[in-house]
């Protein structure tokens, strides 16, 4: 379908269909004057609309296809009509020939008014444009996953040269590190590292100096997954590129450093905090990337099942006392913490929290930064914080007794605290409290409720294989030796990577604490005896509510075991 030579505007487009106001689109024009920005762009940067909310406008309003491109593959003969810069210059991607007119090319396009864009394109394949919706998300992932690291390599094979001519041109040692600083392909290599890596759903970056190599790979979906390869001489620029980004010392190679940076990749807001090592081989970074959003999700895409959100937002309606979220680190605890600050978040109750460092920035909760040099440590900053008059205070993580007592005293006199704490299961982190030193008939007192969590791969639906459980499996999951059980293995497709899997789930288990939990808190009970009242109480164990999500097909039994520990 040939679009008529855009007789329709997007502003006008989007304003047919109620997304936009009149006001809302003239101060969007306004601002186009100056930057000379497209209008969908400075819509979405400036939080009025989102990408999906235009492509939906503009299928509905032109009647133009919308085309889902997670995991598509595009015949070579497609993919190679145009160079895969003019392709991100336009935010288009052509996807394949149709059917019925093989003259004409089908063309994913970001905005399919952009008239420009399909006369390039046209004038390079030679051919006939049909154009279809996708969001410029979308489309990237697709590019990165077809040029990505061909752009890559492009820019370290131009950085490798360029330094080569330039040690030939200059002697002094201050001028090669200065030229390393400014080289384009490094700024340029770095930038795409992290767009790929965010596109790719990834919560980590790792780039790891070997004998003569440089190793990137991304944690995704808790795995680490190799991605690129470098020549060793890179990663001096490579880190000193993230040192200047991140605001660390890019003269200090020999201690470890810290620090922060705010990336926007596809309109959305990313959060990157950089850790530095020094190795044997040279210096090795970890990025971990949050999404500036991301953290603060709705309760029901936790994973919680039906029953479960029940028993969470009975724990949370308690006016005070000590809501305590436990895991190992990666495990999901920050973002249900900050899902239910978020849901607590009114303009009635004043919310304060203390944190290292702050990990996600929430409207109208009031958030502390731990900083041990000006002696902002936890507990002082939990001190001040109670003269702050709050309802509601939300500790990073309880690392020692002082933490421990002041939580335990503030939920007692009259505060909502909430934190989290590293241990295995919930039973466990009443006995790890008690051993920290807190009395026991405190905590009995304080504690309303303890989540420990974890999370599991999902299985890619597209890919997974059923096959009857055998009978260790069925004792793994409690089920009878005589009972029909099915279950899923992974298998592995375009659509998840080869993986078998594709994103992840909570596996929580919930314990709220009854009368006869507080009694044998009180009486110092063991962690069998805890978990053994938590049970009878209608608790359900990280094993039985991993078990459940094997029987239905969520995830795989390795999971399962993975994250459950217990025999």
């Amino acid at each position: 379908m040939n679009l008529p030579k855009r007789k329709m505007r997007l502003g006008d487009i989007l304003k047919a269909q109620g997304i936009v106001t009149d006001k809302q689109l003239e101060a969007t024009i306004a601002i186009q004057q100056k930057t000379k920005q497209r209008i969908g762009d400075i819509l979405i940067e400036t939080g009025i609309t989102t990408e999906s909310q235009i492509t939906n406008a503009l299928h509905s309003q032109l009647g133009i296809e919308l085309i889902e491109l997670r995991g598509i593959k595009i015949p070579p003969e497609v993919i190679g009509l145009v160079n895969g810069s003019i392709l991100r210059k336009h935010k288009v991607l052509p996807v394949g020939f149709d059917e019925k007119d093989s003259n004409a090319l089908i063309l994913a396009m970001a905005d399919p008014l952009d008239m420009v864009a399909q006369d390039d394109i046209a004038i390079i394949t030679n051919r006939r444009i049909e154009p279809r919706v996708a969001t410029v998300g979308a489309i990237n992932s697709v590019l990165d996953r077809y040029f990505g690291n061909e752009e890559a390599m492009t820019a370290a094979e131009q950085y490798t040269k360029e330094r080569e001519q330039q040690l030939q041109l200059l002697e002094e040692a201050s001028l090669q590190a200065e030229l390393e600083l400014n080289s384009a392909p490094i700024v340029q290599l770095v930038k795409t590292m992290i767009e790929q890596a965010v596109r790719q759903r990834a919560s980590d970056i790792h780039i790891e100096a070997l004998e003569k190599k440089v190793r990137i790979r991304f944690r995704i979906d808790g795995d680490l997954v190799e991605k690129m390869m470098y020549d060793a001489a890179l990663l001096a620029a490579i880190v000193t590129r993230i040192k200047i980004l991140g605001r660390m010392d890019i003269s200090e190679k020999r201690k470890p450093q810290d620090g922060r940076i705010t990336i926007s990749v596809d309109h959305a807001e990313y959060d990157v905090r950089v850790s530095v090592l020094p190795t044997s081989y040279g210096e090795k970074v970890v990025m971990r990337i949050a999404s500036a959003t991301g953290l603060t999700k709705e309760k029901s895409e936790l994973g919680f099942k039906s029953w479960e959100l029940q028993r969470f937002d009975h724990i949370l309606s308690n006016p005070n006392g000590m809501i305590l979220v436990t895991g190992p680190t990666g495990s999901g605890k920050s973002t249900t913490l900050y899902t239910a600050l978020s849901e607590l978040n009114s303009e009635e109750v004043n919310i304060i929290t203390v944190e290292d460092p702050v990990e996600a920035n929430i409207p109208g909760i009031n958030q502390v930064q731990v900083n041990t040099k000006a002696e902002m440590t936890f507990a002082n900053a939990l001190r001040a914080i109670l003269r702050q008059d709050p309802d509601i205070i939300m500790i990073g993580e309880i690392r020692d007794y002082e933490t421990a007592s002041i939580a335990v005293q503030a939920s007692i006199t009259g505060h909502l605290v909430v934190s989290t704490l590293h241990t295995n299961s919930s039973a466990a982190t009443v006995t790890r409290l008690i051993d920290m030193g807190v009395e026991s008939f405190l905590l009995a007192d304080s504690l309303v409720g303890v989540i420990a969590q974890r999370l599991v791969r999902r299985l890619c639906t597209s890919c997974r294989k059923k096959r009857p459980a055998t009978d260790q499996e069925k004792a793994l999951l409690g089920v009878e030796r005589d009972r029909e059980l099915m279950i899923y293995t992974p298998g592995g497709c375009h659509l998840c990577g080869e993986t078998g899997y594709y994103g992840r789930i909570g596996v929580y288990e919930i314990m709220e604490i009854t009368p006869a939990l507080k009694r044998i808190i009180a009486a110092k009970g063991t962690t069998e005896q805890i978990k053994e009242q938590a049970i009878q109480d209608g608790m359900h164990t990280l094993r039985m509510s991993a078990s459940e999500y094997v029987m239905d097909g969520t995830t795989s039994l390795n999971e399962m075991v993975k994250v459950s520990f217990e025999v």
